[in-house]
């Protein structure tokens, strides 16, 4: 599934497309939102924004279509009255004259005014989003210290979108490997300077993924600017200390880690 940097990216390739264009066509799949059709042609997008892994996209006339891709959903880019071959089920369209942005398998998608997005379960439910530049390295420790989060486990705790928005299982992976931490650890265990490390490790990691992963340059991992240190390298020596980094399953979900370093 994909993690904040990757919706991020997503967002700013979709609004890169039709943002601040009038929108000559408006299609939504399912029943209850196809009334907003007509309303919506003609307005804008002003701006799309992340909370985690929801999208929103915000329209000129006030109303904001909510959106999580879950496993499946996914945006595409095409020429304005292109349809793409694909066994993907259409779920929304959003068209100006020159490009349209198509939503295929999502099922979670909304329309909702400001009063209805102030509110929204999920929206409520979610923490800072890790891509939020005003959040700071002193809020995120404050976060980890407080009595709802501290005695978590970080194997879990950084899977848990109530405590950030927008971390997944790479970012975990890599965030506790920088911080040198064991994913048994927990907040409540760890001194004022290793508190402060992983802070900075957990908006430093998400925000350098968001700006540099997938963006060719030599002599790089992959041809990437983010390269992994341990997601996806069991077997391979660490570049810290040279122990063999291993692969086990933490909260279903798969976890690389260093033995040698990360106590």
């Amino acid at each position: 599934m994909p993690e904040g940097p990757e919706i991020r990216r997503a967002a700013d390739t979709l609004e890169a497309a039709i943002g601040g264009q009038p929108l000559t066509d408006v299609w939504f799949a399912f029943e209850h939102l196809q009334p907003y059709a007509a309303e919506l042609t003609g307005q804008h997008v002003t701006h799309m924004e992340t909370r985690g892994k929801a999208l929103l996209t915000h329209f000129s006339g006030g109303l904001t279509l909510y959106s999580h891709n879950q496993l499946y959903g996914v945006w595409r880019v095409v020429k304005a009255g292109e349809t793409p071959q694909t066994t993907r089920i259409l779920r929304v369209k959003l068209q100006t004259a020159g490009r349209a942005i198509l939503l295929y398998s999502a099922s979670d998608i909304e329309l909702l005014t400001a009063e209805q997005l102030a509110c929204h379960p999920f929206l409520q439910r979610v923490g800072p989003d890790v891509l939020d530049m005003t959040l700071t390295v002193e809020e995120v420790k404050a976060r980890l210290c407080s009595p709802k989060f501290c005695r978590r486990q970080f194997s879990g705790l950084l899977l848990d979108q109530a405590f950030l928005a927008g971390l997944g299982n790479y970012l975990r992976v890599e965030i506790l490997w920088h911080s040198g931490l064991a994913p048994q650890h927990k907040a409540v265990q760890l001194d004022d300077a290793q508190l402060d490390v992983l802070a900075q490790a957990l908006l430093e990691i998400p925000r350098l993924s968001y700006q540099t992963r997938g963006k060719a340059k030599e002599n790089k991992h992959h041809g990437a600017l983010f390269r992994f240190k341990v997601f996806h390298r069991a077997g391979k020596k660490c570049e810290r200390c040279g122990g063999i980094i291993e692969k086990t399953t933490l909260s279903s979900r798969p976890f690389y880690w260093c033995p040698g370093c990360q106590i």
